[in-house]
């Protein structure tokens, strides 16, 4: 992996910790265009309470409304986990050229783990892909998170009865 790929994943990283703060799950997403960062965005769907606000869809957004158009393909995008089908059919219609992520996900990922969707060729378009840039760091972040809301919903669950033992 080149430092300059490197260091476009550990932004994405850093827009994933943002989503983790958030008690967002936690992936975070970049757009690059000639060497530039366009856009950046983490997920945000339990604060916004809408299935669209995956990293990836807000990121490509963000990316259209600044360079005015919904081609996008002189861009990258930097992921921490791999796409899921809505945001790989997101990025096939923004006709990114290049996706690379983190982590595989391997119950959803739609670039290479359980299907691939951006180099499928009944896709009038194809986008590059790469995984496995920060794999441990970018899977770490996840399961670190999953581990922590499990903790607390048990937590919140041995309070509950607690109080309710107190109440009788």
């Amino acid at each position: 992996m080149d430092e300059i790929n490197k260091s476009y994943m550990e932004q994405a990283l850093i827009m994933a910790k943002k989503a983790y703060k958030r008690e967002e799950v936690p992936v975070g997403a970049i757009i690059v265009r000639n060497g530039k960062v366009v856009s950046r965005a983490y997920n945000s769907r339990e604060k916004k309470q809408n299935a669209l606000h995956h990293a990836e869809i807000l990121a490509i957004n963000k990316a259209c409304k600044k360079l005015k158009s919904f081609r996008l393909d002189d861009c990258e995008m930097y992921v921490t986990l791999e796409p899921c089908p809505m945001c790989s059919g997101a990025i096939i219609n923004a006709r990114l050229k290049k996706v690379y992520y983190g982590c595989p996900d391997l119950n959803y990922g739609c670039a290479g783990s359980k299907y691939n969707f951006l180099q499928d060729k009944t896709f009038e378009h194809l986008v590059d892909v790469e995984g496995g840039l920060l794999s441990e760091e970018c899977s770490k972040l996840i399961k670190d998170f999953f581990i922590e809301i499990r903790k607390k919903k048990k937590d919140a669950k041995k309070i509950s009865k607690q109080n309710s033992k107190c109440k009788n």
